[in-house]
Formats: structure tokens, sequence, C-alpha cells
């Protein structure tokens, strides 16, 4: 269990995770031969990146010096990294890179503008909502209340997603794609987790969903990593049914780590007369 609470990402179990994913066939390497370890051995590493075994080896290890850029590169080509693993590599193998930590938490320091507010309730036809990379909602509209969770009525620790995905016993019926959310989820903690090891909710977090979820422990274990940017997203509503949207993302001006998610529905779809519903539903309901 120490393993699966702590969440300081050493450079070296980060390559480890990475060089048992990729198969000598997808690096151009003979395949014949019995081969004790998944994936690429040190030394097909090290002949890829064009570093002695020894070196190699020592960063795996946490004994050498500081990598240079032409090295993680290197690496990165080596073993497939996308934009995403490559930012979290670097932000392993470069501490002093690493941001401070974020406030204590939503309602505990970490404010938002009232303007800022603002603009997202006032949003009149998609759920939308702010985040930070804890997966915390700092803000929201009355469509993302209505649809995802009823963020108002919820105590303050209580408006973190990944709490939700992992520890709501109903998550599963909410998030028909429940398998992809969680190991999303888990990767954006990871990639938060390489910027400030030592952000002490952050740890507080990890720990938590570590001693609550088997399946957190077992997709913090694979090192995924993940930057939430666009693509789709389902819910099930108990009065709309499966309602299948489009999310994008904004950074917030100011705030590093904050991010404005908006869900859009196709013009004409039955997810667009979904949202309409419970916009018109909602509206009628408030004080």
């Amino acid at each position: 269990m120490a393993e699966t609470i702590r969440i300081v990402n050493s450079l070296g179990d980060y390559l480890r995770a990475r060089r048992a994913l990729v198969s000598p066939a997808d690096a151009g390497l003979p395949t014949t031969g019995r081969r004790r370890v998944p994936g690429l051995r040190r030394e097909e590493v090290a002949e890829l990146v064009g570093l002695s075994t020894d070196y190699y080896v020592r960063l795996e290890q946490g004994r050498a010096d500081r990598p240079s850029d032409e090295v993680l590169d290197a690496l990165g080509r080596a073993l497939g990294l996308g934009s995403a693993e490559r930012a979290h590599l670097y932000d392993l193998a470069r501490p002093r890179r690493r941001a401070a930590a974020l406030p204590a938490g939503p309602g505990r320091g970490e404010a938002l503008r009232p303007a800022l507010r603002q603009v997202v309730e006032t949003l009149p036809t998609s759920p939308a909502m702010i985040m930070n990379d804890r997966n915390d909602v700092l803000a929201w509209n009355h469509l993302a209340a209505a649809l995802i969770a009823d963020f108002p009525r919820l105590p303050v620790r209580e408006r973190n997603m990944a709490r939700r995905i992992f520890l709501d016993p109903e998550a599963q019926l909410i998030h028909p794609d429940w398998d992809e959310a969680a190991r999303t989820t888990v990767g954006i903690l990871r990639m938060a987790a390489g910027r400030r090891p030592h952000d002490p909710e952050l740890v507080r977090l990890v720990g938590e969903l570590s001693l609550g979820s088997e399946t957190f422990r077992r997709l913090w274990a694979g090192h995924h990593v993940h930057e939430k940017t666009h693509g789709p997203k389902r819910f099930r509503h108990p009065a709309v049914g499966e309602v299948a949207l489009s999310y994008e993302t904004f950074q917030v001006p100011g705030a590093a780590h904050h991010l404005l998610v908006v869900y859009t529905a196709a013009p004409g779809s039955p997810a667009e007369e979904a949202l309409n519903f419970l916009g018109s539903f909602t509206a009628s309901t408030m004080p």
C-alpha cells in the first residue's frame, strides 16, 4: 500500500513504466529470443537514445546528472511519447521547473474573480464549469449542476470530480464511459503530481482515492498521464437519459492550473433537446 499512496513521481519510475509499453517491433528492433521483461530492455532504450547503458541505468536509478534537453527529447521519441507525456517527462527530470502548490482548496483560499464566476454562471445553453488540475470544481452554471452533479448542495470537499468518479457508488450510472473517465481522471492527477509532487491537498486526495478504490490504485501504478483538451463526453441523467456532448477546455487567464470546461450538443440532436429540457426545468424550479 505504501506505493499506492505515494505521489512523488521519480523519473526512473516513469521510464520503467513507459519502456514496458514499447515492444521491440514498435522500436524497429529484432524480436527473436526469449524476453524476461515486457517491452524494451534498458540496453535497448540506451541504444535507441544514443546513450551508454550505464548512463541510462543511472537515469532509472536516480543517480544521473540532470539530463539535457537533447537526451529528454530522444527518450520521448524512443518511448513514443505524445505531447502530454513529454511535458510530464520534463516535469520529472527538472524539479526546479515545478510549480508551487495550489491554494488549499475550493472555499479555502482558491477564490475566483467574481466576474469570471459570473461568466460561467450566465452561459445559457451549455453546461460549463471551472476546474483545477486536482479536479476540484470551483465554479459551475445551472446546466452543469442539473446534468453532472448538484454542486450547490454538495459539501465543498465533495466538489471534486476524481472523488465522484472513484468513490461515488452511482458514478458508473452517471458516466456511461466510466472506464475511460477513470483513466483520464487519473492521468490528469498524474500530470498535476509531476508539477507539484508535494502539494498537500493532492497528496491527501491521492491517498484517499488509493485507500478507497482498487481501480484507482491499479491505474495510478500505470503512470498514464492525460491533458484535458477536447473530446466527446456522455452523461446519463434520470430525467432525459443518455446525453452525448462534446467538450472544449480553455485556459483561464491569470490562473495557470484552472480550466474552463464547456460542453456542447450538436444542433438539432437529442442531446440539444435534453439540454433545453433541463434548462427550462431548472429555470422553472429556481427561486
